[in-house]
């Protein structure tokens, strides 16, 4: 049975980050930084969807 997996993307740069999730992933106040551009916003994850609780404005990454 293969799941399916993503990189999450940086919400600030739009670059790969060094975080892959899978379908069954879930996170909750996790510190995503990005290597490129520096910056770290604190995300959840729940079924492939990446919601920023802080660093941007509140918004959903698919």
């Amino acid at each position: 049975m293969k799941r399916e997996s993503e990189w999450i993307l940086c919400p600030v740069c739009g670059n790969k980050t060094s975080v892959k999730i899978r379908e069954d992933t879930v996170l909750k106040n996790y510190p995503l930084y990005c290597p490129k551009c520096k910056w770290e916003t604190l995300i959840e994850v729940k079924d492939l969807q990446v919601t920023i609780i802080e660093g941007l404005e509140a918004r959903t990454q698919s």
